[in-house]
C-alpha cells in the first residue's frame, strides 16, 4: 500500500509549486502591465520565484524515488 500513497503524495506535493509558479507569473505580468518600465527589473525577480518553486517539486519528485523501510 505504500506505492499507492507515495504515487498520491508526489501528485499532491505538485499542486504547490503548480499555484505559486500561476503566482509569481501573474504578479509578473500585472506588474509589467503597470509599469512597462519595470519589466527589466521585475524578470529576475519573476525567474527567482520561478526557480524557488519548481526546487520545491524537484525535493518531492526526489523524496518520492527514496524507498521507505
Amino acid at each position: 500500500m505504500t506505492g499507492n500513497l507515495t504515487i498520491i503524495g508526489y501528485g499532491l506535493s505538485t499542486i504547490g509549486p503548480a499555484i505559486a509558479v500561476g503566482l509569481i507569473f501573474a504578479a509578473y505580468i500585472n506588474g509589467v502591465a503597470r509599469q512597462p518600465e519595470a519589466g527589466n527589473l521585475l524578470r529576475p525577480i519573476a525567474i527567482l520565484g520561478f526557480a524557488l518553486a519548481e526546487a520545491l517539486a524537484i525535493f518531492g519528485l526526489v523524496l518520492f524515488f527514496i524507498p521507505v523501510a
